[in-house]
């Protein structure tokens, strides 16, 4: 049998730059997810009150007898918060499992053994979720901006209220970085993928019920920063020029909702290691 030459080569490949790891995390994780069928119908269902949108507003734009269904600022208002539903759906059947099946599979430390730091392990992760997430909250809102602009045949529409294209972007852009990060946060903390989406969906519905608790008792709304949902919407309807629905100041709600993001991103930090901790 013969014996070949095992010396040192030199490495022949291609060489990516530095800082681009995520991006092939990212890759592989939005591949997975777009060949689920099952995750694929829940987008086309999540698309369904688009298609609805846009017929009310060919209905308005040429039924004079329709007024009264025209587009305004509070109807894009109301599609974003109506989105968020079907966002939730999708945080859970994106994210659950996104760090959860690394720990479940001892993949976390092979990923980290790599020359990729946490900050890209994280990074890639977070991008599959948020990916997925602006896929039904800002594209099908920006969408239907356009959808308006050509019925109506005229920009007037646009130049009323052009703060809609900021409103849209900064409003689901904070509501994708605050729900991807809670997500990430529970899924690096169990290797179970639907323990994840168990803890998710307590998180959403449990700190919703206590504030309708306090709610109920004191007669005031003040409280609404303790759900990070009721956090959302008031910030929501600051941001589209909407009268706030709670009592909450506007700076108290903001800083609610970045002390979830920070702590997140600290449950994060502590969890995602080249080595597993044993507590």
């Amino acid at each position: 049998m013969p014996i070949h030459d095992q010396s040192y080569r030199r490495y022949r490949g291609e060489r990516l730059p530095q800082g681009r790891a995520w991006t092939v995390i990212a890759a592989s994780g939005i591949r997975t997810m777009v060949g689920n069928r099952k995750f694929l119908a829940l987008l086309l269902v999540a698309w369904l009150p688009f298609l609805v949108r846009a017929v009310q507003f060919y209905v308005a734009a040429n039924f004079a007898q329709a007024s009264m269904i025209a587009p305004t600022a509070e109807t894009f208002r109301a599609f974003v918060e109506q989105q968020g539903a079907f966002g939730f759906f999708v945080t859970i059947f994106t994210g659950a499992g996104l760090i959860a099946n690394d720990l479940r599979a001892n993949a976390l430390q092979i990923y980290l053994s790599k020359p990729m730091g946490r900050a890209e392990y994280i990074a890639g992760k977070f991008a599959v979720l948020a990916s997925f997430l602006l896929l039904v909250t800002f594209l099908p809102a920006m969408m239907l901006l356009l959808v308006q602009i050509v019925l109506a045949g005229r920009l007037t529409f646009l130049a009323e209220n052009l703060f809609l294209i900021p409103a849209i972007t900064v409003y689901t852009f904070i509501e994708t970085l605050v729900m991807g990060l809670i997500m990430l946060a529970l899924s690096s903390v169990t290797k179970s993928s639907r323990f994840v989406g168990i803890m998710f969906a307590g998180m959403y519905f449990f700190t919703l019920a206590i504030f309708q608790a306090i709610r109920g008792v004191t007669r005031s709304t003040s409280f609404s920063w303790l759900s990070p949902i009721a956090s959302l919407e008031q910030l929501g309807d600051v941001i589209f020029r909407q009268p706030p629905r709670y009592d909450t100041p506007i700076v108290v709600t903001i800083l609610a909702l970045a002390a979830m993001a920070a702590l997140a991103a600290f449950v994060l930090e502590r969890r995602v290691r080249g080595v597993e901790v044993v507590t």
